[in-house]
C-alpha cells in the first residue's frame, strides 16, 4: 500500500503546489499589468503561464522523484522522461520570455518613434532575430535531450571527431538553404527590404507580408500571396517604392489629337485633383512629351503620400480627364481617318511627254518612266 500512496502524494502535492505558484504569480502579473499599462510586457509575460506551470510542476516531480521511491524496471524510463519533459517546458517558457521581452521592446520603439520606415526596419530585425534566438534554443534543447541518453554520450566523442568532415558535407548540401539563411540575416540588417514595404518583383506589385530566415512573401494588390527565397532580393534588381520613404510621384499618359486644348487640360487637372482626397498638395502638372504623325502624347505628374494613394490619384486622374475631353473638347481624342480622297491627286507631266515626244534616257542608259494621263 505503500508502494502506491507513496507516488500519489508526491505527484498530488506537486501538481497542487504548482496550482498554487501558478495562480499567485499570475495574479502579480495581472495586477502589475493593470498599475503599469503603458508596458506590455507584463500582459505579454501572462501568455508563458501554461509552460511555466508545466516547468514549474515537472521541475517539484524532478526534485521529489526520489522521494516517491518507485522501484522496478521502470524507474529510470519514468525519471528519464521526467527530464525530457522538463527540458522541452524549460526551452518553451525560455521562448515565450524572450518573445514578451522582444515584443515589449519593439512596442516601445513604435510609440516613442513616429518614422514608419525605421519602425518597419526594426520589426523586420525584431522578427528574425527572435527566429534565431527560438532555432538555437530549440537546438539546444534537442542536444541536451539526446544527452540524456548514455549511448549518445558515448558517441560524442566520435562525433566531434568527425565534426569537420560533417561540416563540409552539410554545407554542400545545403547550400542554398545557407545562402537564403546568410541572405535573410543580410536583408535584416542592410535595410534592404522590410515588412511593410511596397515592391514591384517580377512586374508584380505587392507589399512585404512575412520575411524569415529562408523565405520572404509579398502580397500583390489582388491579394494573390507571391513567396520567394530570400536570396532573390540579393542577387537581383528590384523595385523598392517605401525605400527612403514612402512619398512618391505618380504619371498619367493620354494619346490625343494635336488640337487637344492642353492649357484648358492643365486647369482641369487642377480640378480633379482639389477634390481628390488621396492627393497629398505637393505637386502636379500637365506637359507634352512626345508627337507622332497622328497624335501627340500628353503626360500628367502627381503626387501621393504612398504607393495605395498614388495608385488612386493616377485611375481618379485618368478616367476624369478622359470623361471631360469626351463631353467637352471631343475633337482631342485620337481618331483613325479611313476614308478615300474623292478626287484623285494627279501630278504634271514633263514637257517633252505633254508634247508627245518619248521621254529621255537617264545618264545611265535605262530610260526614264512614262507617266499615265
Amino acid at each position: 500500500m505503500e508502494n502506491v500512496m507513496r507516488p500519489l502524494i508526491v505527484l498530488g502535492g506537486s501538481v497542487l503546489l504548482t496550482l498554487v505558484i501558478g495562480w499567485a504569480t499570475d495574479l502579480l502579473l495581472r495586477k502589475a499589468d493593470e498599475r503599469h499599462p503603458e508596458t506590455p510586457a507584463w500582459g505579454l509575460l501572462r501568455r508563458a503561464r501554461i509552460p511555466y506551470q508545466i516547468a514549474l510542476c515537472v521541475a517539484l516531480l524532478r526534485a521529489t522523484y526520489d522521494e516517491a521511491q518507485i522501484g522496478g524496471p521502470y524507474r529510470v524510463l519514468i525519471g528519464r522522461g521526467i527530464t525530457l519533459v522538463l527540458i522541452g517546458a524549460t526551452a518553451w517558457l525560455l521562448i515565450r520570455i524572450a518573445a514578451a521581452i522582444v515584443e515589449a521592446t519593439y512596442d516601445r520603439y513604435a510609440r516613442v518613434h513616429h518614422d514608419a520606415a525605421r519602425v518597419r526596419r526594426v520589426r523586420t530585425q525584431v522578427e528574425l532575430i527572435m527566429r534565431v534566438v527560438t532555432a538555437i534554443v530549440g537546438v539546444v534543447a534537442v542536444s541536451a535531450m539526446l544527452l540524456t541518453f548514455p549511448a549518445m554520450r558515448a558517441a560524442g566523442t566520435s562525433l566531434l571527431a568527425s565534426a569537420g568532415v560533417l561540416g563540409i558535407v552539410a554545407g554542400v548540401a545545403a547550400q542554398s538553404t545557407l545562402s537564403n539563411v546568410f541572405a535573410g540575416l543580410q536583408i535584416a540588417f542592410g535595410d534592404m527590404v522590410r515588412i511593410g514595404d511596397t515592391v514591384v518583383v517580377e512586374g508584380e506589385w505587392g507589399t512585404v507580408e512575412e520575411i524569415t530566415l529562408t523565405f520572404l512573401t509579398v502580397r500583390t494588390w489582388d491579394e494573390r500571396s507571391f513567396t520567394m527565397p530570400v536570396s532573390y532580393f540579393t542577387s537581383k534588381p528590384f523595385e523598392n517604392w517605401s525605400r527612403g520613404g514612402s512619398r512618391m510621384t505618380g504619371v498619367v499618359y493620354w494619346h490625343l489629337d494635336h488640337r487637344a486644348p492642353v492649357e484648358a487640360m492643365r486647369d482641369k487637372l487642377r480640378d480633379i485633383l482639389r477634390h481628390c482626397p488621396a492627393w497629398d498638395g505637393r505637386a502636379h502638372g500637365v506637359q507634352v512629351t512626345d508627337t507622332t504623325p497622328t497624335t501627340m502624347e500628353v503626360r500628367a505628374l502627381v503626387t501621393a503620400k504612398d504607393a495605395d494613394d498614388i495608385w488612386t490619384v493616377r485611375v481618379t486622374v485618368r478616367e476624369e480627364m478622359l470623361r471631360w475631353l469626351a463631353a467637352e473638347h471631343p475633337y482631342a481624342l485620337p481618331r483613325i481617318v479611313t476614308a478615300t480622297p474623292e478626287t484623285p491627286i494627279s501630278l504634271p507631266l514633263p514637257t517633252a511627254e505633254r508634247a508627245g515626244q518619248p521621254a529621255p534616257a537617264a545618264r545611265d542608259g535605262v530610260p526614264r518612266p512614262r507617266l499615265e494621263k
